[in-house]
């Protein structure tokens, strides 16, 4: 488990890893990705128990899936800085029979991925299964799953969410980017959601809301999350984020979920991150 100012030195260094990967290759996703940075590092540095000797099985350790596949950049950006696979890799991003697709991808056998996702509405209900398979096998470790908050217009979403308080499937910790962007525009103008809270409390989910852009927070949050579970009941996270958060430029528009910045605005961005664990 890694201290609070180094999880924040990473955190940094991400966010450059994925404005230049995107840049690179003029695709991808920067938005969400910049947005649920302090997230991941927080669950791959902190909260979660992995090993980046990967298995695909996943026995006798914590899994992670992501559902919302379109900011695989912020996934392998973290992944590499975890030590699953050489950060020079982080080049490829993007490119012809790279490891690194744009929506993760199983066949080229990245480590840490376990399965291709991309197709919203898919993830929480692979979360599900391997949930219950720990069980099954007697494997007390955790499931963590990460969600869009524009994902939650898709119906999957709660068939799955039935299912799991339903069969008490209370090893898993689920979490919401609650940014308020998606791809057209503002979640709450293309659909709003509501009361995302009491949805799920109605549904039978142990709810909690969370910062995600204070490393601090979101690393307590995470702690506070694992104590809920075990107790009966899945665990909803709804974790509040600013999409392209690091970048002034970037922050609070859905104009950055799929866009790639130009030379000058990739100049700009990194002028906000300062190089902290080396670029590769």
């Amino acid at each position: 488990m890694q201290n609070t100012e180094y999880l924040q030195k990473l955190a940094t260094q991400v966010r450059r890893d994925i404005v230049r990967m995107v840049h690179a290759c003029q695709s991808g996703h920067p938005g969400g990705s910049l947005g649920c940075t302090d997230f991941l590092v927080a669950l791959y540095g902190s909260a979660m128990h992995h090993q980046p000797k990967f298995e695909m099985n996943g026995i006798g350790e914590d899994l992670f899936f992501l559902s919302n596949g379109h900011i695989s950049p912020v996934w392998y950006a973290t992944l590499a800085r975890c030590g699953y696979f050489d950060v020079k890799e982080l080049v490829t991003f993007r490119h012809i029979n790279s490891r690194l697709q744009g929506h993760p991808a199983t066949e080229e056998g990245l480590e840490g991925i376990r399965i291709a996702s991309g197709s919203l509405g898919q993830g929480l209900s692979a979360a599900l299964g391997a949930a219950q398979a720990k069980k099954l096998n007697k494997d007390n470790h955790l499931v963590y799953v990460l969600m869009g908050d524009g994902e939650q217009q898709e119906g999957q979403v709660w068939e799955a969410a039935m299912y799991a308080a339903h069969h008490k499937v209370d090893n898993l910790i689920a979490t919401i980017d609650v940014n308020g962007q998606q791809i057209d525009g503002s979640v709450e103008e293309v659909m709003s959601l509501q009361d995302l809270a009491a949805k799920w409390r109605a549904f039978g989910w142990e709810v909690m809301e969370s910062e995600g852009n204070d490393m601090a927070k979101i690393t307590a949050a995470l702690q506070h999350a694992k104590t809920l579970t075990g107790k009966g009941k899945p665990v909803m996270n709804l974790m509040r984020t600013e999409m392209g958060f690091g970048v002034d430029f970037m922050m609070g528009s859905h104009k950055w979920h799929g866009v790639a910045p130009n030379d000058e605005q990739l100049a700009k961005a990194l002028a906000q991150l300062p190089e902290t664990l080396g670029d590769y």
